[in-house]
């Protein structure tokens, strides 16, 4: 080619980006697009993140067999960071410098999380993160498409207060020992006292990760129960919830007497137990196998299909939940972002994903604000003898997260203050 060629063609592809069109880098580029799935496959955390590395890798399937990306495949790089908090860091560096994935999914807790925060803010990657969490944070390079307090927890505990909720007058809050369930509490016992609930109305109590007595804890449970109108509020995470909800049963306190309301518990957690002793007892997300509408039927369908050509564990009983329904939703708004931006750039697809929509199986068109946070509808559920939930309560639409929370002191009236790595604020944009 001669010098003069290669100058149009230069010429020609810097008029085309600064149009916004693809370069020809870019269209005739045919090679795959990594991303990442960063999910526990083993450890005390894999009851529940192994099924939403399946769903991701059934979503990428999907999209692949729907033409890919702009003509591209996306290419899955899955690793396991087996609930080791640490390791999650040193997985999410070795996916963007030594894979050089465009984007990640992943993580479950929020010790998970905060582990990976450090690196995807200096290295500029995109992290997508399906799962309800805590609420102060607002990271530029995270696309949170869980819940935040306002969207799962506080209006949980306004239904536990409520007479159509059973007009508890004393909480019990139990969660396994680490940042989600703690911060989470601190918002809740804040608002409890806002709400005129007594602080000696009120017990607080943690367990490690992995936990698996619950003997005596049930037991202080029905204890504190004599002091008046009960519920208990859990945020524990992980496989401890199998002995716990064994423990309720064995004791047989019932959720006639002390509902219990679960942050992380759903139809997954639940597929290993005798639910007939649970039933009643709730769950807060905002997404249920149970919810009829056409698109969830598709999605359902779907996994099932999926779980048996896999021929995942459990693949007869296959069952979807919130999180699964939260990564397969970030999977597709991803994609529209990077055609939206005709790039996989990291920047230019941040900026694509702001106001994107996507219509769910929970039977709503969820937003992606700019704020990083989808909105989402709020739902309580009811736990059945077959393992699935009964809505008993919703919102009428999606509502707006607030990633902070007006109920800790130095942030009423601050809806743009921002919790980070530590390096420091920064808006999302």
């Amino acid at each position: 080619m001669h010098r003069r060629e290669v100058l149009k063609l230069g010429s020609l592809a810097g008029a085309m980006s600064l149009a916004g069109m693809p370069t020809l880098s870019w269209a005739q580029d045919r090679s795959p697009i990594k991303v990442g799935i960063l999910h526990s496959l083993s450890g005390t955390m894999a009851i529940s993140e192994t099924s939403l590395k399946d769903v991701a890798l059934m979503a990428i399937d999907e999209i692949n067999r729907g033409g890919g990306v702009m003509g591209r495949k996306i290419a899955p790089v899955v690793v396991d960071p087996a609930s080791n908090w640490p390791l999650f860091a040193e997985r999410a560096r070795q996916l963007l410098t030594q894979d050089k994935v465009a984007a990640v999914f992943g993580c479950w807790t929020s010790v998970s999380r905060k582990s990976v925060l450090p690196v995807f803010e200096e290295l500029n990657g995109l992290l997508f993160y399906p799962v309800q969490y805590e609420g102060e944070e607002m990271s530029r390079n995270v696309f949170y498409t869980g819940a935040a307090p306002n969207q799962q927890a506080i209006p949980a505990v306004e239904y536990l207060l409520s007479q159509e909720g059973g007009g508890a007058r004393r909480i019990f809050l139990l969660g396994t020992d680490y940042v989600y369930p703690r911060t989470t509490n601190r918002i809740l016992r804040a608002f409890l006292i806002g709400k005129g609930i007594k602080e000696t109305d009120i017990e607080e109590v943690y367990t490690p990760f992995g936990h698996s007595d619950y003997q005596t804890i049930v037991a202080n449970i029905k204890r504190f129960a004599q002091g008046g109108k009960t519920a208990v509020v859990s945020t524990i995470n992980g496989d401890s919830n199998v002995p716990f909800y064994k423990e309720l049963g064995n004791q047989g306190l019932k959720a006639a007497d002390v509902p219990v309301v679960a942050f992380s518990v759903g139809e997954e957690e639940l597929r290993g137990i005798d639910t007939k002793p649970l039933v009643g007892h709730l769950a807060a997300w905002n997404y249920f196998m149970s919810v009829r509408n056409p698109t969830n039927d598709k999605f359902k369908k779907q996994w099932a299909d999926w779980a048996r050509s896999q021929k995942l564990p459990g693949a007869d009983k296959a069952v979807t939940n919130d999180p699964m329904e939260a990564t397969y939703v970030g999977l597709h708004m991803w994609k529209q972002a990077v055609e939206k931006a005709r790039s996989a750039d990291v920047d230019k697809v941040r900026a694509a994903m702001i106001g994107q929509k996507f219509d769910a199986p929970c039977g709503f068109t969820l937003t992606m604000d700019g704020n990083h946070h989808l909105h989402k509808p709020v739902m309580i559920g009811e736990v059945r003898a077959d393992g699935q939930f009964n809505v008993v309560w919703r919102t009428k639409g999606p509502v707006r997260a607030q990633p902070w929370s007006p109920f800790i002191e130095g942030n009423k009236g601050k809806p743009d203050v921002v919790a980070g790595s530590g390096r420091g604020s920064a808006r999302a944009a």
